[in-house]
């Protein structure tokens, strides 16, 4: 990422477990591997695209 880039702090904090299988690949294409765990990713259309059909189970604050 370059220094002046926006960035998302992306927080998984509830489970996937009784939701659809594409959420949960979602998921893992965020790079998520553990509830909880936190990521830092790119401000672009394609990583909110994916946060949107993840939003429940994610928390986002924008940096």
């Amino acid at each position: 990422m370059k220094k002046n880039e926006k960035t998302l702090k992306v927080t998984w904090v509830r489970s996937a477990i009784g939701y659809n299988k594409k959420q949960r690949e979602i998921l893992t294409a965020l790079g998520f591997k553990k509830l909880n765990q936190t990521r830092i990713l790119p401000d672009n259309e394609s990583i909110r695209g994916s946060i949107f059909h993840v939003k429940h189970l994610v928390e986002v604050v924008e940096e």
